[in-house]
């Protein structure tokens, strides 16, 4: 019998893939469910927007925190029981989300979330490893990527008609249905039954856990408490500088502890937290720079577009959400279809094309890109973009699973689950800290070349001040605060919109240029074609 044969003869039913896939729709819809409900947990709670946004900030500290411990505690307990039990901790967390009298109830249900997501993400490439090979096995690594695509578009549309309809707790009813359907499939799921005489590294987990966790929290508040002195809205400052940039260089100082730590324990024959020989070769970690750079580039488009269209433009969620469908759905299906060309070119290739896509896309839309986002242009823009995005998606985690035995899997799912984690802070804060730079440039050159505002004008209403506002608010906080005359408050919204535009289309600039960095990594990819995970 010939190899392609025998691996048709053993090929597996689907059903399993369907609980996995449902496993990260689970993740996701959870996360995407959470700033659409912000305003509906606002009314009901009785708290501040930034009180609520704490329930984001929990679950995505929680996974950055526990997801290497969570590989290491599945192989001890064994993927399948460790997996159902979490699935149910999170139909828990949903439930809490429902019932909460309080907004500490939620931020409470969210750490829940977030440290069952944190054994979820390592237990997807283990449970992907267990139950599938060869085709099959890099089809259902694409489906994880395009389950993150679908379910955020399907989380925003669901969640904003229940939360108009209804209120925000039943779009948590759909998170507890869908941790059901979970815990119902995974019964078709097989799995070695976990070896109980591993060890848990406490100080690498401790190591790695407080570093990303600083990490995250000091890229997330580089815009909010300053990049490198102290805002008036940072907690506490250290003589005039901010925290956000002393929690990234501590954060920084642990990772590298981790590092040494792990590498003296694995000279001395001990078990790791994790085992970096997943990033022993240059291809490896070629991957792993690739994975990080292309979600920043995912995040900070992310940012980018809905903060110009909800801020500058003054437009609804709604319509963020169908300027993005473009992109959204191009990523769902390269996510998945990518793999059919496993066959015919290497990841080398697939790489380094699909960062020329994004490069391309990038810097067109940086010239394209005006005040109306449903132009040809600006959608194909974001067409080209998705299919590079989707493509590197998938063929970078499917390069680190397959170089990896199957019995380290877990492990190569803890050190996804930390590059995302992380990569989504760096690419947001990049971004925000990107933009805030240039529209400071733009502004005050802006407001020079307009002598028709005067400077007691500018002073009046901070138009100088380096932050994007809506031209609806500029236009009320001008006729309603100053003396300014129509043509005056004409002239400032022009200003606004104008300065606002050129920096978006500076920064897509800007970031097609980091994209073609990239371009480097990927020639280091693997020159052959991937195959399956192997057994040692």
């Amino acid at each position: 019998m010939t190899a392609s044969a025998a691996a048709h003869t053993d090929r597996r039913s689907w059903l399993p893939m369907v609980c996995l896939f449902f496993g990260q729709i689970l993740m996701s819809f959870n996360v995407a469910a959470l700033p659409v409900s912000i305003g509906g947990m606002v009314d009901d709670f009785g708290v501040a927007p930034t009180t609520v946004s704490t329930t984001i900030v929990m679950y995505g500290l929680a996974v950055a925190a526990l997801v290497m411990l969570g590989g290491k505690l599945g192989q001890r307990i064994g993927w399948v029981t460790i997996f159902r039990f979490v699935v149910v901790t999170f139909a828990c967390s949903s439930v809490l989300m429902i019932v909460s009298p309080s907004v500490g109830w939620a931020i409470a249900g969210q750490g829940l979330a977030g440290a069952s997501a944190a054994i979820i993400v390592p237990a997807l490439v283990a449970l992907i490893a267990e139950n599938y090979s060869g085709e099959q096995q890099a089809t259902a690594v694409g489906s994880l990527g395009s389950a993150r695509a679908v379910s955020g578009m399907t989380a925003f549309f669901v969640g904003g008609a229940l939360g108009t309809a209804v209120g925000w707790r039943p779009v948590f009813g759909i998170v507890l249905a869908i941790a059901i359907i979970v815990f119902a499939f995974s019964f078709t799921l097989r799995s070695d039954k976990g070896n109980p005489d591993i060890e848990i590294d406490v100080v690498a987990a401790i190591l790695i856990g407080a570093g990303v966790v600083l990490l995250t929290l000091g890229f997330n508040n580089l815009n909010g408490w300053g990049v490198f002195f102290a805002d008036p809205n940072a907690p506490f400052d250290i003589q005039g500088i901010s925290p956000a940039p002393v929690m990234i260089l501590i954060g920084v100082m642990l990772g590298q502890s981790f590092f040494i730590w792990t590498r003296r324990r694995m000279k001395a024959g001990q078990v790791p937290l994790v085992d970096l020989s997943v990033l022993g070769s240059s291809r490896e970690r070629a991957a792993v720079y690739a994975m990080f750079i292309v979600v920043s580039l995912e995040a900070a488009l992310n940012f980018t577009v809905p903060l110009y269209i909800q801020i500058v433009q003054g437009r609804s969620a709604f319509d963020t959400s169908l300027a993005m469908i473009p992109f959204n759905l191009t990523v769902f299906v390269t996510a998945m279809l990518v793999v059919k060309f496993y066959k015919r070119y290497s990841p080398r290739a697939i790489g380094v094309f699909s960062f020329v896509l994004t490069t391309v896309a990038l810097v067109w839309l940086s010239f394209v890109v005006n005040n109306n986002w449903e132009t040809t242009a600006t959608v194909g823009g974001l067409i080209v973009f998705g299919l590079g995005q989707g493509a590197l998606v998938t063929l970078v985690f499917n390069v680190l699973v397959t170089s990896a035995p199957k019995k380290l899997a877990g492990d190569v799912g803890s050190v996804r689950g930390t590059t995302q984690n992380l990569a989504s802070a760096v690419g947001t804060a990049v971004a925000g800290a990107m933009l805030v730079t240039i529209l400071g440039f733009t502004v005050a050159s802006s407001v020079v070349a307009h002598p028709e505002l005067p400077d007691s004008l500018v002073a009046q209403v901070n138009l100088d001040n380096v932050n994007f506002v809506s031209n609806d608010n500029l236009r009320t906080t001008l006729e309603e605060q100053t003396d300014a005359t129509p043509a005056q408050i004409n002239a400032a919204v022009e200003v606004n919109e104008d300065v606002r535009l050129r920096t978006l289309k500076l920064g897509l600039l800007i970031l097609g240029a980091i994209s073609a960095t990239a371009i480097f990594p990927a020639s280091r990819l693997p020159n052959y074609r991937p195959e399956e995970i192997p057994a040692e």
